[in-house]
């Protein structure tokens, strides 16, 4: 009798609530966003859980709107890494995955933190590689705005590989080497201060799912955090960048997919989805209706009701009113969806935001949810998930609770830490020395 082939294993991080519309602030449970103790209250959780890694987001600047500063910013956006540290004496197993920009840093200021980090945590750490075109952002920086939108992966590419190159400049047996980077991004050279660490390179995270994303994580990420939250989404995803690999000399188990999820549980099916219809009207708040639709339309709303219909004008695509956020690439036509959407079920603004913006991942009993997760990974629409709780800090105490003994019991879920760096959560292979 043939064996049956093992069952996939999920892998599993935890992406702290902050300054997101998924949030619910106005819940009474909802806790500070910068607090430490936020932070550490989500992190042990995710390790009581035996997730891979906490996962935390940056704001390089406080978003606008209007000329305002936007509400989610009032109060503040902490230094990831930062905090990174801090988690390190609190946790023992638990990854650190902090993003930090591409764009506004330099290779060794960044190489040399990220290494220290991983050195305090005993080989946890891990970089989220992000870009950015903002003149606004860029506004809080010497270099201003001046990176062209084509050149961001150039750039970021190159960041990245100076900062291997570094983190290889100390031998494995704990020897200096000069290093030195001539490129047309960043001429360096000199010595770096912090020997090899734990993992030899901190794992690195790529955040994007344009062309340009997914040839750079392809070529370099060790995971890719996606948006794609349907299953034949994630199916076409998850072939089309595994397809890359080959060509950069990599195998399939080398780069993780784990697209961002969220997720509402209840006793049964039926009460899961009255509390996610209850979720998606608090996060979309009359005032959030009309901030979202500004966000499309470019324009100032604040006249028109929320419970009232669509604006019959079109969106300005040139509009500066939102500042600090990711543009909508085609406004005209998320409008047009959105008039279409409104005029079929006959929503007001309100609703229609609602609708189009405010659902979530899964919804279900755990059991649901078990499966419908565990379908993901088995049918290689997603190696593992990073989830997004709607409560801060507590939103992730009932899944580690209740889900996570439901995957183990399945097989497809860890008992136990095997390894203690980040790299042996994830299955990642370890970088080969390049001396």
């Amino acid at each position: 009798m043939s064996t049956p082939p093992a069952r996939k294993r999920i892998h599993l991080a935890a992406h702290f609530p902050g300054v997101n519309s998924t949030t619910v602030w106005s819940d009474p449970r909802s806790g500070s966003q910068i607090d430490f103790s936020s932070f550490e209250h989500l992190a042990r959780t995710a390790e009581r859980g035996l997730f891979d890694f906490f996962f935390l987001a940056e704001g390089l600047r406080l978003r606008e709107h209007n000329g305002r500063i936007h509400d989610l910013d009032v109060v503040g956006r902490p230094e990831s890494i930062t905090v990174l540290n801090a988690l390190a004496a609190v946790t023992d197993r638990l990854g650190l995955a902090g993003t930090v920009n591409a764009t506004f840093n330099e290779p060794y200021e960044l190489a040399r933190r990220l290494a220290s980090l991983d050195h305090l945590s005993a080989g946890r750490a891990a970089w989220n590689v992000v870009t950015s075109s903002d003149a606004f952002t860029g506004e809080n920086f010497r270099r201003g705005g001046y990176l062209d939108r084509a050149d961001r992966y150039t750039r970021a590419a190159e960041f990245l590989a100076t900062a291997r190159e570094l983190w290889d400049s100390w031998t494995p047996d704990g020897r200096p080497r000069p290093f030195a980077h001539d490129g047309p991004q960043f001429g360096i050279e000199g010595e770096f201060t912090v020997p090899r660490s734990p993992q030899g390179h901190p794992v690195v995270i790529q955040a994007g799912d344009s062309a340009e994303g997914r040839e750079f994580a392809a070529s370099a990420a060790d995971v890719i955090f996606t948006r794609h939250s349907t299953l034949e989404a994630g199916r076409e995803f998850y072939a089309d960048v595994k397809g890359r690999l080959a060509r950069y000399g990599r195998e399939p188990g080398d780069l993780k997919i784990m697209p961002g999820v969220t997720y509402v549980l209840g006793d049964t099916d039926a009460e899961a989805q009255e509390e996610a219809a209850e979720i998606r009207r608090l996060q979309v708040s009359p005032q959030n209706a009309i901030l979202a639709l500004e966000q499309i339309w470019g324009r100032d709303l604040s006249g028109y009701d929320p419970d009232g219909p669509l604006p019959d004008v079109d969106p300005d695509p040139d509009s500066a009113l939102v500042q600090g956020r990711v543009r909508v690439a085609d406004p005209v036509a998320v409008a047009r969806k959105w008039r279409a959407l409104s005029e079929a079920k006959g929503l007001s603004i309100r609703q229609t935001v609602i609708e189009s913006a405010g659902r979530q991942s899964f919804v279900g009993s755990p059991a649901t949810v078990a499966a419908a997760l565990e379908e993901f990974v088995a049918t290689d629409a997603a190696d593992g998930f990073i989830l997004v709780p709607h409560l801060t800090p507590g939103g992730l105490d009932d899944f580690v609770d209740r889900v996570v003994p439901l995957l183990q019991e399945r097989g497809v879920f860890r008992t136990e830490y095997a390894g203690t760096t980040l790299r042996a959560h994830l299955g990642l292979p370890e970088p080969v020395w390049k001396g």
